[in-house]
């Protein structure tokens, strides 16, 4: 038997050695769901398929996280977190070295499958993992690092690609993680506490359910870009729907069920994850399109345009950890309804750049995305994980990530079907000044959604209002 989970964490030095553990982790699962953005547009001209298809080199990964976070992060309640994020590790550095090796598209969407299995288990464990390390009364602190770490990599994606893509090949944006998560594998297996297991069963029906629920709804979306049959698409929503209502019965009736329904009673929980839902489909929506604009649009080298995503990444390395310590003392629905607001701003602007939008705007409007988004995701990561029972952290930690990845997940989806369905998206990118217009309408999308994010935050004030 494992010894108990205590109550105050880690030791200091053995917290720290956990936390540059899981940090290393985090950073390369992270980093890699957005790296390959600014190389988009190098992809789809040297493999030679259209921007749409290239788009699935980022929807394939992001799409296998979301399927396998839950099912992943209720077997690291059975058979300890430890176990599974450790597993991750090795499948993803493996993930990694076939995406270097992939000379074809179909191959490399292959070996970003097997990346994503990895950063499931690693991402569906995170989260967990550190409210074992941390003491109870140091939450905010906790998820602040944590959405620092997840929030700045996933914005500082694009400015190492395009770093690496002015020295190297594209395989390379892959092959460094290779030494990288060796590394990582290795040291992770001595630093992580083990912490304790549930006890129960892990459901192989109820995994088998929740992917399809999802993949099936992608699809259907991907299949607006690629003007499939209205019948098809159809069907597929109706598979998706139709396994989503499965799996969400079956959950009503096990005792250690993989989506914790009860967390959703709660509505501190609900409301927290509805928010972060809308705030990661904007952003994915964001992340894809803004390398379209800056490389098609305006004639910046993906070196250039990784550059004038740096602003965005520092900004929220600033914020969140001011964030999440206000978060252990403030009202955190307040600090992430006003940083969501900031965010819509942000998206606004970027959607309003014209057509000879200077370096410095774009650098400015980046920064406002930012702070925003900063200011956003360490006081709402404190409200979900803060209103979960401590024994439902893995649970809870599998809810954050599935609506991270599937909000990222959508949002590209959505891209893929503005640039699919715009007459300027089939132009060659390297002289498709004409893509200004699909990725300007994705980007007030984008506004549009993180607006209606900053609405629901809104509600969690309302209510406490009427609490009080």
């Amino acid at each position: 038997m494992n010894a108990p989970e205590p109550d105050d964490g880690l030791p200091p030095r053995e917290r720290r050695f956990a936390i540059a553990v899981i940090a290393i982790g985090t950073t390369m699962a992270v980093l890699d769901g957005s790296i390959a953005n600014v190389a988009l547009p190098t992809l789809s001209r040297e493999l030679h398929v259209d921007p749409s298809s290239s788009i699935w080199v980022v929807n394939a990964y992001q799409l296998v996280v979301a399927m396998l976070l839950l099912p992943l992060s209720s077997l690291g309640d059975v058979v300890g977190y430890r176990r599974v994020y450790v597993s991750g590790i090795a499948i993803f550095t493996l993930g990694s070295l076939a995406c270097a090796l992939s000379p074809t598209l179909p191959l490399l969407i292959a070996a970003r499958v097997v990346q994503g299995f990895g950063v499931a288990a690693i991402m569906s464990i995170a989260p967990a993992l550190n409210r074992s390390i941390f003491p109870a009364r140091q939450l905010g602190v906790a998820v602040g690092i944590s959405a620092l770490t997840v929030a700045a990599n996933s914005a500082a994606g694009p400015t190492i690609g395009g770093a690496i893509l002015a020295f190297a090949p594209w395989p390379w944006l892959f092959a460094i993680n290779v030494p990288i998560g060796l590394f990582d594998s290795v040291f992770s297996a001595r630093a992580l506490p083990r912490g304790t297991r549930s006890g129960g069963r892990f459901d192989i029906a109820s995994a088998f359910l929740s992917g399809p629920a999802l993949a099936l709804l992608v699809v259907a979306l991907d299949g607006f870009a690629r003007h499939l049959p209205w019948y098809a698409i159809v069907a597929l929503l109706a598979g998706s729907i139709g396994c989503g209502y499965a799996f969400v019965r079956r959950q009503a009736h096990l005792d250690h069920a993989m989506l914790p329904l009860e967390l959703f009673a709660i509505p501190r929980f609900s409301l927290a994850a509805a928010t972060s839902l809308c705030s990661f489909c904007a952003q994915g929506l964001a992340f894809v399109s803004l390398p379209f604009m800056m490389q098609g649009a305006y004639g910046y080298t993906p070196f250039e345009s990784g550059l004038l995503f740096t602003p965005w990444p520092l900004s929220i390395a600033v914020v969140a950890p001011i964030a999440g310590r206000l978060a252990d003392r403030l009202h955190p629905p307040l600090l992430s309804t006003i940083g969501l607001g900031v965010f819509a701003c942000g998206l606004s602007l970027f959607a309003l750049l014209p057509s000879d939008a200077t370096a410095l705007e774009i650098v400015a409007c980046g920064v406002v995305c930012g702070l925003g988004f900063g200011f956003f995701q360490a006081p709402n990561n404190r409200e979900l994980m803060g209103a979960a029972p401590r024994n439902r952290s893995g649970g809870a930690s599998g809810v954050l990530g599935t609506v991270r990845v599937t909000g990222q997940a959508i949002g590209a989806a959505l891209v893929a079907i503005v640039l699919g369905t715009s007459a300027a998206a089939q132009i060659d990118p390297r002289t498709a000044r004409a893509l200004l217009t699909p990725a300007h309408e994705a980007l007030w999308l984008a506004a549009v959604i993180a607006l209606l994010g900053t609405a629901v935050s809104a509600m969690r004030l309302r209510r406490a209002k009427g609490e009080v």
